[in-house]
């Protein structure tokens, strides 16, 4: 087959802006008529789709759909060549960039980095490519510190960060709105565990049966997780405590739960509160208590039938089994109040003495 009855070659594109805001959509617009245009000029040329990411980093592959359906197609065999204006667009994890461009190698697919002037085809593409890449690398870890100081700034003079998934409350430039509606159904959940003394799984069972809609990103009904994180968040009495998670590194964006690795900001009263902090306070210490008493259930939960069920009529906690030697060495149970055992010393313990099992007791119903 003669050159000019070669195929065309199939060519994609990939753009990426790393926010949503308008100047940033107008611009992937631009860079998509870009591309469509740059293709047309070429007549060897097949256009083979435009592929681009609204509003994500480009540290890490895995959350970037549009990119990951481009190299899934590209290794499949339905693209021979990738068009991408930057390194820095493509990957800025140079690992990322050097593995990816590898496989898409051999698989006979290159990659062209139009304003690098890089094509992975050519013989030094790689070596280009991985001084670039690390260069992308370093400046996205610059980004990224730059960004973390001045959100630590914010913090500190109580603009509150997150996105708007908060209920009970709207998020707009910072500041925490009562959205009215929910706010009395937070209200209501208070009440039903406070004053009712219901559970969190009850509670959210009535609140599916009434018809109240839930959290916007539960896509499901009421559960008892959502009606907990209700009663344990602190904003809900005024409170506002920023940083509970720290993001472990720039490239991954995997976040953990911060415990004290990283300055946390606390600030009283920040905005209005939907409940008060007496209530707050009560509904932390009830959940203490009722934590403790599921603990105390559980612990012997899986050794008898009856572990968890007896319990002590002077304090209210759970009565044990133990085996106690005699003297001649042979050994009977009692019953012995948990509090007595774990109350240590003052008002705390419970002073019930323990009571001796007289008959045998069954290990079955």
């Amino acid at each position: 087959m003669s050159h000019s009855e070669r195929a065309p070659l199939r060519v994609a594109a990939y753009c990426r802006v790393s926010t949503d805001k308008e100047d940033q959509l107008n611009s992937l617009a631009a860079q998509r008529r870009f591309f469509q245009e740059y293709i047309a000029d070429h007549p060897a040329w097949a256009f083979a789709g435009i592929f681009a990411d609204e509003g994500l980093s480009g540290t890490s592959v895995k959350r970037r759909p549009q990119f990951a359906e481009l190299v899934q197609r590209a290794m499949a065999g339905g693209i021979d060549l990738i068009l991408t204006k930057e390194v820095s667009r493509f990957a800025r994890n140079t690992v990322d960039a050097l593995q990816i461009t590898r496989q898409l190698k051999e698989r006979g697919v290159g990659v062209l980095f139009l304003n690098d002037n890089i094509d992975t085809r050519e013989n030094d593409g790689e070596f280009r490519l991985t001084i670039m890449a690390s260069v992308a690398q370093e400046e996205s870890r610059k980004v990224s510190e730059r960004t973390r100081w001045g959100q630590l700034q914010a913090m500190k003079r109580g603009v509150a960060f997150g996105n708007n998934s908060l209920y009970g409350y709207t998020l707009s430039d910072g500041r925490l709105t009562i959205q009215p509606e929910q706010a009395e159904v937070v209200r209501a959940v208070y009440r039903k565990f406070l004053t009712e003394r219901k559970g969190s799984h009850i509670i959210a069972r009535e609140l599916t049966e009434s018809g109240v809609r839930p959290p916007l990103r539960s896509g499901g009904p009421w559960s008892s997780a959502m009606v907990l994180r209700l009663l344990k968040n602190e904003k809900y009495c005024g409170d506002l405590l920023q940083k509970k998670y720290r993001t472990t590194d720039y490239l991954t964006h995997r976040k953990i739960v911060n415990d004290g690795a990283e300055e946390q900001f606390c600030l009283r009263d920040h905005h209005e509160a939907i409940v008060s902090r007496s209530q707050f306070q009560a509904v932390q210490e009830e959940l203490a208590r009722r934590s403790c008493l599921t603990a105390d259930r559980s612990r012997f939960s899986a050794r008898y039938w009856y572990s968890g069920k007896i319990r002590c009529g002077a304090c209210g906690r759970s009565l044990t089994l133990k085996r106690t030697r005699r003297p001649d060495g042979t050994e009977y149970r009692r019953f012995v109040c948990r509090g007595r055992l774990e109350g240590g010393g003052g008002a705390a313990r419970c002073g019930r003495s323990a009571r001796r099992s007289s008959s045998p007791v069954p290990s079955m119903f």
